[in-house]
């Protein structure tokens, strides 16, 4: 067991959280979103505040890894290596998809499948499916969402659909085994038991090189109305 911050910022939800031997002490949360370059730096310095109170040393930190919002995972990866640099203490990544999935792993029927999705733009969405022992059924893919998407799967098996990407597809898969979970963000207090797994195994990153899963490259647009004419 070991003593670990965790750091999640990949979609709407900022939040950070410090575990002692497989359990919580403290959890930092913030759902509005836009917020996660001024409130991550405040929650960490609140958490490193009461880690030095209670004389606790930090033995790794834990960052979501992606995908999803291409702005908040480079927010939470930038600063989980800062500190696991600064600590000189191994660095961890969690797929984002896979904490999903393992925060409504027990809330689900034995044989269904769980499909996490991650919202990108218009009917596009990040998904991965996994059965209830979270083992990977179809790997991460950037998907536009249609009626007959996953038709197969949800032929076979009831599927769960939850994150900010399920919201909108909601609509569009009526498939009767469809099932959708609401309010179900990735978060850093879901982390904890993937963490402590990673860190049994001492499956850890390269804290200089370690990149976030974008999936998808960033791309910038520009307003019609900012437009320079030649």
């Amino acid at each position: 067991m070991a003593i670990i911050l965790h750091i999640e910022t990949s979609t709407q939800a900022c939040s950070c959280a410090l575990s002692r031997d497989g359990a919580v002490i403290v959890n930092r949360e913030e759902f509005e979103g836009q917020k996660h370059a001024a409130l991550l730096g405040v929650f960490v310095e609140d958490i490193m505040t009461y880690a030095r109170e209670k004389q606790l040393t930090v033995d790794a930190v834990a960052v979501s890894s992606g995908p999803g919002s291409y702005t908040g995972l480079r927010i939470g990866v930038s600063e989980a290596k800062g500190l696991s640099y600064g600590l000189n203490v191994p660095l961890i990544a969690v797929p984002t998809h896979l904490l999903m999935a393992s925060q409504v792993q027990r809330r689900v029927e034995k044989d269904a499948l769980l499909c996490p999705m991650i919202d990108a733009r218009r009917m596009e969405v990040y998904a991965a499916f996994f059965d209830t022992l979270l083992n990977m059924v179809r790997p991460t893919a950037a998907d536009i969402v249609t009626a007959d998407s996953y038709a197969e799967l949800l032929e076979q098996h009831t599927v769960y659909f939850f994150g900010n990407g399920a919201d909108k597809c909601r609509q569009i898969l009526t498939h009767p085994h469809a099932v959708f979970i609401p309010s179900v963000y990735p978060l850093a207090s879901g982390m904890v038991a993937l963490a402590e797994k990673a860190y049994a195994a001492r499956d850890f990153v390269d804290t200089a090189y370690f990149e976030p899963f974008y999936l998808k490259e960033f791309v910038a647009t520009v307003a019609k109305n900012k437009v320079i004419p030649g």
